[in-house]
């Protein structure tokens, strides 16, 4: 066990090396950057330096991962990030007016968390799901054709669900 990830994590992260050549450590970085922020619910850059040091690669490649993918998150989150796509087919269709939705319910910003520490809103690249647009990505489900109704009422049910 590291001071940061426990056995499971590092198990983990050793499957997804093995799967891969000596010399092409760098292709786990995605999965074993998942694999810590799922332990730790984000990447600090201590982190993303063990993470680095255990695959055997420059830390520098592993900064370059974290900071690309929006999947990553490099500060603490809520327990409910809204991925609001902001890709043209979304953005044709009204993500901008979802995001100034959300903003307004939640009274946080984009990248911003609300004080309870339940929801974060986060602006992310195309997630593909162009044809149901505005959509978003909630946890690992895609949520569609998106409206502030909609919103509304799923910002109710997360709530609900986090009394309980």
């Amino acid at each position: 066990m590291s001071e940061w990830l426990s056995q499971s994590s590092l198990d983990a992260i050793a499957a997804e090396r093995s799967k891969y050549p000596p010399e092409q450590a760098r292709s786990a970085l995605l999965a074993a950057l998942r694999i810590a922020q799922e332990e730790h619910g984000y990447l600090p850059e201590p982190l993303i330096e063990h993470v680095a040091a255990i695959l055997g690669v420059p830390a520098i490649q592993a900064f370059e991962v974290a900071t690309f993918y929006t999947m990553y998150d490099l500060q603490p989150v809520g327990r409910h990030q809204f991925c609001v796509c902001g890709s043209v087919s979304c953005f044709l269709n009204g993500s901008d007016e979802i995001l100034a939705h959300l903003q307004e319910r939640l009274g946080i910003g984009i990248g911003e968390t609300t004080a309870d520490g339940l929801f974060t809103i986060k602006e992310v690249e195309c997630l593909g799901a162009c044809k149901d647009a505005p959509m978003m990505q909630l946890g690992d489900r895609y949520i569609e054709d998106l409206t502030p109704q909609k919103l509304d009422e799923l910002i109710a049910q997360l709530r609900k669900e986090a009394e309980q």
